[in-house]
């Protein structure tokens, strides 16, 4: 008999013990010497609620316990003191006194102080990077068992085509050589979704690398090498939705989770209600609380744990890659104070940090709302240091592509008024700026296939104010004329990223003699841009475009660049009595892609369809 009860009570405890099976605890670890001392740890098992933690660690105390709504969540918000040392530790779990689980959470030693996390800046050139189309660099993890899409199909433009972080590892060397100084892939993380999961933006766990894309090892070993070689790496995140396979759809640790969980709805996209004082109440709801896609949930930014959940998510990426930067998918989507949250928390403990929110927006109004340091109408104040200036974007295109050129208001008049709109701005150095990207037309189609003019748009984009973004073989030529607005042929494969390619861009074989001379080009003057403090820390003097010319100066108080855009079909001559202002007692220039020097003390002639980039030599 005592045999018996022995059994049955070495059975109880063991089943006590296995009572809540941890599935998930996140932040999965955390550092110490945070500005923010505070730390809010999720724990996700059966019913975890049920429980009540403990921890004995120097420094380390729980200050608060929240049970989600549903039984299997946890919230514990932990003070962790400015003395704490990094070190393991186990969260013991009990219920009525015993035991049922432990979990060793460990605390890390800061790899680097807060302010030696430097972001991106004027003086970089970001290349934005689809990982799935860029290069396959391990062809073992193109197939992982247990993936809902679980295979490659490189013939379906939606489909998943393997490309992968070791892909970009490889890819360091030619990426520097090009002029890049730092990359921007999309999103890395678990994007476990039946179809169209490749581009990365229906995340389904926001602490783990897609397994098709490699490791978290990978991962940092990209982050290092890459900074290694000079490379800044700015991370893709998304607080305002998630993919609808996520483990939270089945499991919601609040009923309001998500935004319209029961009856879903899209939104509007009308973002100009973040803006407008005449919105109705109506429109500004489902705009931010509307389902991006059917198949991409809203997150609730009004729910404290969610906004928690998300930043420190976050901070978590910036800590264990010793990130450049984040790029924010969907600005304006999420509520305004998650944005201020967010963005204030992650500058208050990276003050030298950089953070750039995607406002599609073509009015300036619009985007430069949103710049840390705009005096808004409605009193808004944000901390997000850089937009992207989309309407730089189109002003550029539609000023290189346009017909009926020389009336006013037509062809380069729209580039000039859109930097003419600077007044807008904060700011205007810090915006980023392209000709196109992951979502629109490739910039070589926008072009109307023209390698004259997208020369003249590349030249364009690394000489102006602003930090130049673009997109992964925009200097090959890659173009999507055949299927216009479809992002699968838009997110094309990099020549030479597959072992079957015939032309490969990394090498520079087997290229045509455009996608050769616009890869040349590129690279010159990109390696050029990164001598010029002129251009790369200068001011901006303009002049209103005469006769289908468009002529700026970017300028310090020690050097002097002039860029002459002519979009005529023919040679142009330029009078340059007209710059005296700037130019003053200067006598000769310097053309910085044939080095050979003209005089601008008289005329001179700028070929058709080019843009000409001179620096002025100092009068002595």
């Amino acid at each position: 008999m005592k045999k018996i009860f022995l059994l049955m009570a070495l059975h109880f405890a063991s089943s006590q013990f296995s009572f809540s099976q941890i599935q998930h605890l996140e932040p999965m670890n955390w550092w110490v010497g945070m500005k923010d001392n505070s730390l809010q740890l999720m724990v996700n098992g059966k019913d975890i609620a049920y429980t009540t933690p403990s921890i004995n660690y120097p420094g380390v105390s729980i200050k608060k316990l929240t049970k989600g709504d549903s039984k299997n969540y946890l919230f514990i918000d932990l003070v962790i003191s400015s003395q704490t040392q990094p070190g393991t530790f186990p969260i013991r779990f009990t219920r009525n006194g015993t035991l049922v689980e432990k979990y060793d959470y460990t605390l890390l030693k800061r790899a680097l102080a807060p302010e030696a996390f430097n972001g991106f800046n004027s003086s970089d050139v970001i290349c934005l990077i689809t990982p799935d189309r860029f290069a396959n660099g391990d062809p073992g993890n193109d197939i992982i068992e247990g993936m809902l899409e679980n295979k490659v199909n490189r013939k379906v433009n939606g489909a998943r085509h393997g490309g992968d972080i070791r892909g970009m590892i490889n890819s360091l060397d030619y990426l520097k050589s090009m002029g890049y100084t730092a990359i921007w892939p999309q999103p890395l993380m678990e994007n476990n979704m039946p179809a169209y999961s490749y581009h990365g933006y229906a995340i389904t766990d926001h602490y783990k690398v897609d397994p098709r894309f490699g490791t978290l090892d990978e991962y940092k070993e990209l982050a290092q090498k890459a900074k290694a070689k000079g490379i800044k790496l700015v991370y893709d995140a998304v607080l305002n939705h998630i993919g609808s396979g996520h483990r939270w759809m089945s499991d919601m640790p609040f009923r309001d989770w998500i935004n319209y969980s029961d009856s879903m709805r899209i939104t509007t996209h009308v973002r100009t209600v973040n803006q407008d004082p005449n919105a109705s109440q109506y429109d500004r709801e489902l705009m931010t609380k509307g389902w991006f896609v059917p198949t991409m949930p809203d997150l609730n930014g009004e729910n404290p744990f969610m906004a928690t959940y998300l930043i420190q998510n976050n901070i978590w990426w910036i800590e264990t890659l010793q990130l450049g930067g984040i790029r924010l998918d969907t600005y304006g989507y999420s509520i305004k104070p998650l944005l201020d949250a967010w963005a204030c928390r992650i500058m208050k403990e990276y003050p030298n940090f950089s953070l750039v929110g995607e406002e599609w927006s073509l009015n300036p109004l619009i985007t430069s709302y949103w710049q840390k340091g705009k005096k808004n109408p409605d009193g808004y104040r944000g901390c997000l240091g850089s937009t992207m200036d989309f309407p730089l974007q189109s002003a550029l295109v539609e000023a290189l592509r346009q017909k009926n050129r020389n009336l006013w208001g037509k062809g380069l008049h729209l580039l000039y008024e859109s930097m003419a709109n600077d007044f807008a701005y904060a700011d205007p150095s810090k915006l980023l700026i392209f000709g196109d990207n992951h979502d629109m037309d490739r910039l070589y189609t926008q072009l109307g296939n023209d390698l004259s003019l997208t020369k003249m748009a590349i030249t364009t984009l690394l000489t102006l104010r602003g930090i130049p973004q673009v997109y992964y073989g925009t200097e090959v030529l890659l173009e999507n004329s055949a299927h216009p607005d479809d992002h699968g042929y838009i997110r094309a494969d990099m020549p030479g990223g597959w072992a079957n390619n015939t032309s490969n861009a990394f090498v520079g074989s087997g290229l045509t003699g455009d996608q050769a001379e616009m890869q040349g080009h590129f690279k010159q003057i990109a390696q050029w841009r990164k001598t010029s403090k002129a251009i790369t820390n200068g001011r901006t003097l303009h002049f209103a475009p005469f006769n289908d010319v468009y002529v700026y100066f970017r300028y310090t108080d020690n050097e002097k660049v002039m860029v002459v855009l002519n979009r005529n079909e023919q040679s142009t001559s330029i009078d340059p009595s007209r710059f005296k202002e700037i130019i003053g007692n200067a006598r000769l220039a310097k053309n910085v892609v044939t080095g050979q020097s003209l005089s601008i003390q008289q005329k001179f002639d700028v070929p058709a369809k080019t843009t000409m980039v001179f620096e002025i030599d100092p009068v002595k």
